[in-house]
């Protein structure tokens, strides 16, 4: 049995508080909000289990309103890149249910999640009688071209601190995941899977990055201090300049020693 079987076999109606972790509804009129909260289900995906799969057929708009989810896919040779990770408060997949089409890549919890469902019928519906919804759609969409682009950008990176610090800052989008505020609960292998890193080096990455403040790291997971060094050149800028100022000082010394 499949594990989007199992999650759908799973699913149950929403609570009171799992509604209000949810962006969207707040944008939509009486009537809206009705008409979304009657469809909305929410299902509990266990580490490992798939949401999407590349290749099926798109029946849910998908969020998450707790855990952890990866959105990767395979290439020809196997190989698997990874577009991002999904924390609480986002939302995936308006294009794929815009389209009605199959999924182009997969969804899959790292850790255990809760993870809600608006079908794609009622999906639709929003978009042909709610302005609101539909400022929310277009702004997803937008963003996420922004991000698709930089997770190519990242794939490409070699220094592991710059990728380290480029994928946080993804997750830390407040379009995207508007409730995520500053603090993320994740693990360092969580992190590593993200990013296609060992630990050890994610690791290492953080541990600079903290040094630097652009980050705390506390039990648990780790909070972002300067979401903007994060995103720029910051670190590249500063190791260059350690390593011109580490060069003017060993230059001199190796001349004198070659001279011996």
């Amino acid at each position: 049995m499949s594990t989007e079987s199992s999650l759908f076999q799973r699913r149950r109606p929403l609570a009171q508080a799992e509604f209000d972790l949810i962006p969207w509804l707040q944008r939509l009129l009486p009537s809206e909000r009705e008409r979304a909260i009657e469809d909305l289900q929410v299902s509990d995906a266990n580490p490992g289990d798939y949401v999407c799969r590349t290749g099926r057929q798109v029946t849910y708009w998908f969020g998450v309103i707790d855990g952890l989810l990866k959105m990767s896919t395979d290439n020809a040779e196997g190989q698997t890149m990874t577009f991002t990770g999904v924390p609480p408060g986002g939302w995936f997949g308006e294009g794929t249910a815009l389209k009605r089409e199959v999924y182009r890549y997969n969804i899959q919890a790292l850790r255990k999640s809760l993870v809600a469902g608006l079908h794609v019928d009622t999906f639709h519906w929003l978009l042909d009688h709610s302005i609101g919804f539909n400022r929310f759609v277009m702004n997803q969409l937008n963003e996420r071209l922004g991000q698709f682009i930089a997770a190519r950008e990242i794939d490409r990176m070699s220094n592991p601190t710059i990728r380290v610090a480029r994928s946080l800052a993804a997750l830390f989008n407040p379009v995207l995941y508007p409730g995520l505020g500053t603090e993320l609960r994740i693990t360092q292998q969580e992190l590593a899977y993200l990013v296609g890193l060992s630990r050890q080096r994610v690791n290492e990455a953080l541990t600079t990055l903290a040094t630097h403040g652009a980050i705390a790291v506390e039990y648990g997971g780790l909070r972002v201090v300067n979401l903007q060094a994060l995103r720029s050149s910051y670190f590249i800028e500063r190791r260059f300049k350690h390593e011109v100022h580490r060069f003017k000082q060993v230059g001199p010394r190796a001349n004198r020693m070659s001279s011996l």
